[in-house]
């Protein structure tokens, strides 16, 4: 039974059907025992982490059970929110990863895999995850009602499925695009094989998601592209958007804004998320701008984008932010003049949302969901352009009365229409569908 015979039964007298009956409403109000699997979960990892923390501590705001079941590095979550600990060999923390392996790691079928996998250039955590993952949900007394993977869309998921619970999963974005931006940029044939070899996990996630009952994707760019790239049927996935936490991201009257500050937030130091075009998009500005900085708030990539990307007097006033925290970030959005996300692709662009929701003009590029997001609160400039990027910011500068008016279409906009308590009681209409108006 779906949901719409719910929104549809008669109220006036009509004779009642089995799904108006108190037992009936009761199923359909009961809270449910939810699991969210994720195999790196902490919020400084990206926006996935961020996912996991606000749609769990959402789902226990409605009065649901929710237990959170991660690998490390570990999620930051709400007191109600129950968590289980499924630890990896984390050999992205080891100094020499050929050396990590113990004599009971061969014990282990995730383990030695894993320690494998990782030594011969796979990526190889979404899969061993979820071999812990049916381990444990399998052996477990109680059974959940339903299971909410993170995009870890693993075997292990399947074989949960198996066992009679039911799972859906949230697609972020497919990270196809991940890879294919990374092939477009490698220099020789020896590299372009080695990505495939790290990519290879996406064999797997095609199939596992062509596999469950329905998919939860954040932004229509993402759903549009998942179908193009996975194979997946569109009307098996349902689109929320992305919240953001509102009682965190908001505006801070008291701190001064200045009118010589660009900020940016990377959440990865990929090709994908156009830090490169940032430099040269800066070098153009600051030439008519000599006051104007750039605080980019990302860990300095490897390789020095900024001496092969910057002029010489913007290079000095270029500063890299790693590691902020949340209420420095705010603050740090309270003080700026604009804001820039230049991703090539996004699934959803959390960090453009986050800045619209403390008041800050966005300009942001046309890559993947970011012009879903943004809408008409914020500039749109063609993705890999950093000239067009340069002209926006430039344009933007010169024009305080655009800023204001950007800056509170922004915040109404992010905090109308990016709220995690609709996303959760939209999840829920998911899984109450999934278990037959339970």
């Amino acid at each position: 039974m779906t949901e719409s015979h719910f929104l549809d039964a008669p109220t006036d007298g009509r004779r009642a059907t089995a799904a108006t009956t108190p037992a009936a409403q009761r199923r359909a109000e009961r809270p449910l025992r939810i699991l969210i699997p994720s195999y790196r979960s902490a919020p400084h990892t990206g926006g996935q982490g961020i996912y996991v923390q606000n749609l769990s501590r959402a789902l226990a705001d409605l009065g649901h059970h929710v237990d959170v079941a991660s690998g490390p590095p570990y999620p930051e979550l709400d007191p109600r929110v129950g968590l289980i600990r499924l630890p990896s060999l984390d050999l992205f923390s080891e100094k020499n990863a050929f050396k990590a392996l113990k004599w009971k790691h061969l014990l282990s079928r995730p383990d030695a895999y894993e320690w494998w996998a990782h030594n011969t250039g796979a990526f190889a955590e979404p899969a061993t995850f979820g071999m812990r993952l049916a381990r444990h949900v399998t052996a477990l007394p109680q059974p959940y009602d339903l299971v909410h993977d993170n995009q870890s869309l693993s075997w292990g998921l399947l074989q949960i499925a198996r066992r009679g619970t039911p799972v859906v999963a949230t697609l972020h974005h497919p990270i196809t695009r991940d890879r294919d931006v990374a092939l477009g940029e490698a220099k020789d044939w020896g590299t372009r094989a080695l990505l495939r070899r790290w990519y290879g996990f996406l064999r797997m996630q095609a199939e596992v998601a062509r596999a469950l009952p329905a998919l939860i994707a954040v932004s229509q760019s993402t759903r549009r592209d998942a179908a193009t790239d996975f194979g997946l049927d569109p009307a098996r996935m349902t689109v929320i958007h992305n919240g953001v936490d509102t009682t965190t991201f908001r505006p801070l009257p008291e701190v001064p804004r200045r009118n010589d500050l660009m900020v940016a937030t990377v959440s990865a130091n990929t090709p994908l998320k156009g830090l490169a075009y940032l430099p040269p998009a800066f070098s153009g500005v600051a030439q008519r701008q000599p006051q104007l900085k750039l605080e980019i708030v990302a860990k300095p990539p490897a390789a020095d984008i900024l001496t092969q990307n910057a002029s010489g007097t913007a290079r000095a006033r270029i500063r890299f932010r790693p590691g902020l925290s949340q209420t420095d970030l705010v603050r740090l959005y309270a003080e700026a003049t604009v804001a820039v996300a230049p991703s090539l692709y996004e699934g959803f662009g959390l960090p453009a949302a986050e800045a619209m929701a403390c008041g800050v003009p966005v300009i942001a590029t046309s890559g993947g969901a970011l012009p879903e997001v943004v809408g008409d609160a914020g500039m749109i400039v063609p993705a890999a352009d950093a000239a067009a990027l340069a002209d926006a910011i430039s344009a933007l500068l010169d024009d305080p009365a655009q800023r204001l008016a950007l800056g509170a279409r922004g915040l109404l906009r992010a905090t109308s229409q990016f709220r995690w308590d609709q996303n959760a009681k939209a999840c829920v209409a998911i899984y109450r569908r999934i278990l037959g108006g339970c």
